[in-house]
């Protein structure tokens, strides 16, 4: 799995055919979660822990010490299969590391329900759907996380 973890101080998805909001949140962070073809449910599990528990907010004294949920975050997942995208040969990126929509759709919502598990509020977006995403970068703070459970 790889994900993108931004800090924000709000941000929304809506469905661009509808313009419906699928989901909103204020401060947080927002993941853009890619899964590939050989992620497991091991994977979902160990990255839902480590981004819920990851400390990325000030403290009283200007130093990231705090997490989430000492902070009443919330977070907006968003499912980014672009995230798999290879462009070492060519112009046009290739995706066959991406997991397909039957094996990725349940680990992202496996990725989900772990998060929700640690008592935080969690929005999505709609997977499959063409999406505009909207954020107001705190900081900014960007981090990339690739995920082999089986080499950490």
């Amino acid at each position: 799995m790889r994900i993108c973890v931004q800090r924000v101080r709000r941000a929304k998805v809506t469905l661009v055919e509808t313009g419906q909001i699928t989901g909103e949140i204020g401060p947080g962070l927002l993941v853009l979660l890619g899964i590939r073809t050989t992620d497991t449910e091991k994977e979902a599990k160990f990255l839902a822990g480590k981004v819920a528990t990851l400390r990325v907010f000030e403290d009283e004294n200007g130093k990231m010490n705090l997490g989430l949920g000492e902070v009443g975050g919330q977070m907006l997942v968003v499912s980014q299969f672009t995230l798999y995208g290879d462009c070492r040969k060519g112009r046009r990126p290739s995706f066959t590391e991406a997991a397909r929509p039957e094996q990725a759709i349940p680990l992202y919502d496996l990725f989900v329900s772990e998060v929700r598990k640690q008592g935080i509020t969690v929005a999505t977006g709609e997977f499959q759907q063409e999406m505009a995403i909207e954020l107001v970068n705190d900081g900014p703070v960007t981090l990339i996380f690739d995920c082999d459970v089986d080499k950490e």
